[in-house]
């Protein structure tokens, strides 16, 4: 092995790993007209979105605030570059160097060889032509197109190296059942940037547009790789001695990450895999009973309870969905209430983001399920199965659709609303378990385990909508008596001792609606038992 790691130069495994990529890349086309053709397509959507952005950057030469909207966007692109490796680890095959550790490599050859076959793809073409935009936004005389030619490089490379050495450092996390837990919250992480994103804009051009950014730009100019945007909007101004100084922080920032990368590279090679290793300690006992599990009932009703909460820790579509309920749940009354547009009835919201949790409550066990089934022998064990489900819910969603009220009613400092809000959400609450649990019995469909966004098996789309279509509907029409009342409420002028009542009603409304579903539904689950067991166990 000795001898055959100098038979590879640095400069032709630079060339050997250029031509591997490229013939990845061509592979992968081949037998395949549908992969072919996806991929061309999002080619020239890709090429023709980065010409248009590259172009509305350039027409913003002359822009009083031409600078500081490419700094900041020379952030953004920056951090995306830095969490997408992240999120997304299976995006890209060769992000992954644990496949070269048995090579007779040299870390320092494989990092350039690797930072020159990572400037291959549409990624790399994309931040080219927002980084050359970006420059050509600020670029005044012969001195900053200069200094433009070295910055949309050194901003491109910039990038580059510092998402390979972030998924160089983090490669046993993505490899492992965390790291796939945090790619299947990152369209969570996303929706709620987006919504982040959406209310800064509004409240930005409400206190005088691009102005209010220049305290954050004045900082961002500082920190790498936007500095290389920074550098030619000094350059273009005059400032060359600021611009030596971003210049130099620019290519220390790129030299500090490809000597991490080449120490992670090294720790990599010569640190065996965790998985391999036998464990040092053996495993504490954790009883069903012990820790905060203890307090849930015994008997079959607090296993069953213990089995649904676990699920929404450890499975990781169980917990996408469980924090994108919670979250959205939260942020849809919190930031509409911020907007000045709040209402408390939408902590409802939340509670119907919740609610559909109960639905499809067979599916998420997938063919583990037919354990469950064993214990089902009668509609008593199944009543006391759904009712174990329900509680396990009810558990956390009881709590967090009052936090939710009480948030949203402080912000928006209508609390003489509160009592009807509250006893909607939870009428609301309530009727969506009874129609869950229905739902359930009738309109059981598998949740696949691979793929992170696949959340119905092939052919059990169409029973997936309409069985959530119609507990929509149904749960609304159950509801209708509290609706009713709330809205009587809302519109009299004086409600007196009808509104306080509004929030008990609600609560005994939906604690019978819920116990009604149950009921009606344990009969169905134990008659259909096997076509339940069929239904789920397809992915």
């Amino acid at each position: 092995m000795s001898a055959a790691a100098p038979a590879v130069g640095g400069a032709s495994l630079t060339s050997l790993f250029v031509r591997l990529k490229l013939s990845l890349m061509r592979n992968g086309l081949k037998g395949s007209s549908k992969r072919r053709a996806v991929w061309i397509t999002s080619l020239v959507i890709s090429l023709l979105f980065s010409l248009f952005v590259t172009l509305c950057l350039a027409m913003l030469h002359g822009h009083v605030h031409a600078g500081t909207v490419v700094v900041l966007l020379a952030a953004i692109l920056a951090l995306g570059w830095t969490v997408m490796p992240l999120f997304f680890p299976t995006g890209d095959e060769t992000l992954d160097p644990s496949r070269l550790v048995m090579l007779p490599l040299r870390p320092r050859p494989l990092v350039r060889a690797l930072l020159a076959s990572s400037l291959i793809g549409t990624g790399p073409l994309f931040t080219l032509c927002i980084a050359a935009g970006s420059v050509a936004a600020v670029a005044h005389g012969p001195a900053g197109i200069a200094a433009a030619v070295l910055g949309a490089p050194l901003l491109l490379l910039g990038c580059v190296a510092l998402a390979r050495a972030v998924a160089t450092a983090n490669v046993r996390l993505l490899s492992s059942r965390k790291g796939r837990d945090l790619a299947v919250l990152s369209g969570l992480l996303i929706a709620i940037g987006a919504q982040v994103v959406n209310f800064a804009s509004q409240r930005l051009f409400q206190q005088g547009g691009l102005a209010a950014l220049e305290p954050v730009e004045e900082v961002v100019r500082w920190l790498p790789p936007a500095t290389a945007v920074g550098m030619v909007d000094s350059v273009s101004n005059g400032a060359y001695g600021t611009a030596a100084a971003q210049l130099a922080l620019t290519l220390a920032a790129l030299a500090a990450l490809l000597w991490f990368w080449e120490r992670s590279l090294t720790s990599l090679m010569v640190t065996p895999d965790g998985s391999t290793l036998a464990a040092a300690k053996p495993e504490k006992d954790r009883g069903t009973g012990s820790g905060l599990w203890s307090l849930l009932p015994g008997g079959r009703t607090g296993a069953a309870m213990q089995r649904t909460l676990r699920y929404a820790v450890r499975d990781p579509k169980t917990k996408s969905a469980w924090v994108s309920s919670l979250a959205v749940g939260m942020i849809v009354p919190v930031f509409n209430a911020l907007q000045g547009t709040g209402s408390v009835y939408l902590a409802c919201f939340g509670a119907g983001m919740l609610g559909v949790q109960m639905y499809n409550q067979f599916g998420q066990d997938t063919s583990a399920f037919w354990m469950v089934a064993q214990t089902i022998a009668s509609p008593r064990d199944a009543y006391a199965e759904l009712r174990a489900r329900a509680a396990a819910l009810a558990l956390v969603t009881v709590p967090y659709t009052v936090l939710v009220t009480v948030v949203t009613a402080a912000l928006v400092g209508d609390w003489s609303a509160f009592p009807a809000a509250a006893g909607l959400a939870l009428g609301l609450l309530g009727s969506m378990l009874c129609t869950g649990a229905l739902v359930s019995a009738h309109f059981a469909y598998s949740i696949p385990s691979e793929g992170a966004f696949k959340n119905v098996a092939p052919g059990q789309a169409g029973l997936a909508w309409l069985g959530i279509f119609c507990g929509m509907i149904a749960s609304a029409v159950i509801c209708s008596p509290v609706i009713a009342l709330t809205i009587y409420i809302s519109l009299a002028d004086d409600p007196g001792t009808l509104s306080l009542l509004a929030l008990p009603l609600g609560i005994a409304w939906g604690t019978l609606a819920a116990w009604a579903g149950i009921r009606l539904a344990a009969p169905a689950v134990a008659r259909k038992l096997p076509e339940i067991l069929t239904a789920v166990s397809k992915g």
